[in-house]
């Protein structure tokens, strides 16, 4: 017993490198090939469609309890906790896609979707650790719409083009006018969109406003770009095998 409550208080910040920074990925990448490989080889076209709809509506259901769980607590900031991060605004939405599963949404999802969420699952920035509900709703969201976008490219076999690219930089120029915009109005600065954070980031070593965000931007394109010929990559593997 002893043990095991030093178990579970060792898991009390997360760390790079940590237990529960690492347990989670791992159980989600074995999920994440079951969960794929099961579908591809069991399942009919139907019940393939339920499978990843159930599932996107699964992930849309967690980060939509927390917000009304953090509600219900008294002490909700619309100035900085409503769910307009990118990940969480993703989140959100999956099920639409899920549901229709149009390619359009496909070529914007997954460049949005691989690059937002890297970085949140090699350097995790969770302000509780576990067990905290935030624990699970952060790597739910993160690992959860991976798996998403992994089950459409090879259960569906979506596959990006190269205007894919430029479509999705173009959509999420329109997403960033839109928050800045909702940032105005409400006194906030969802997505660093208005200003620098004020505690360290990786901004702190670009231009200032308005100058950082059309640096990040221009380096998203060759990001973008990487992630596209990676999948290019594979596909001509698969072809030669």
């Amino acid at each position: 017993m002893n043990s095991f409550l030093f178990f579970i208080s060792s898991l009390e910040r997360v760390t790079i490198g940590s237990l529960q920074h690492l347990l989670p990925i791992i159980l989600f990448g074995i999920f994440a090939v079951l969960f794929i490989r099961y579908s591809k080889k069991k399942l009919s076209k139907s019940q393939q469609e339920k499978a990843l709809h159930y599932f996107g509506i699964f992930v849309s259901l967690v980060v939509l309890i927390f917000h009304l769980y953090q509600i219900s607590k008294g002490n909700y900031n619309f100035k900085t906790d409503l769910p307009l991060y990118l990940c969480s605004f993703m989140a959100l939405i999956i099920p639409v896609f899920t549901y229709y599963r149009k390619y359009w949404m496909y070529e914007i999802l997954l460049f949005w979707i691989i690059a937002g969420t890297s970085q949140g699952v090699i350097t995790p920035d969770i302000a509780d650790g576990f067990p905290a509900f935030d624990y699970f709703r952060y790597w739910i969201v993160h690992l959860g719409l991976l798996i998403i976008i992994f089950y459409a490219t090879f259960v569906f076999n979506m596959r990006p083009k190269l205007k894919s690219v430029f479509k999705s930089i173009l959509v999420l120029l329109l997403y960033m006018v839109v928050m800045m915009i909702l940032n105005y109005v409400l006194g906030a600065n969802y997505s660093y969109l208005n200003y620098k954070p004020e505690s360290a980031s990786v901004l702190d070593y670009l231009g200032e406003w308005p100058w950082y965000l059309i640096q990040v931007v221009l380096l998203l394109l060759p990001y973008f770009l990487l992630i596209y010929l990676f999948f290019q990559v594979g596909k001509k593997k698969k072809r030669t095998t």
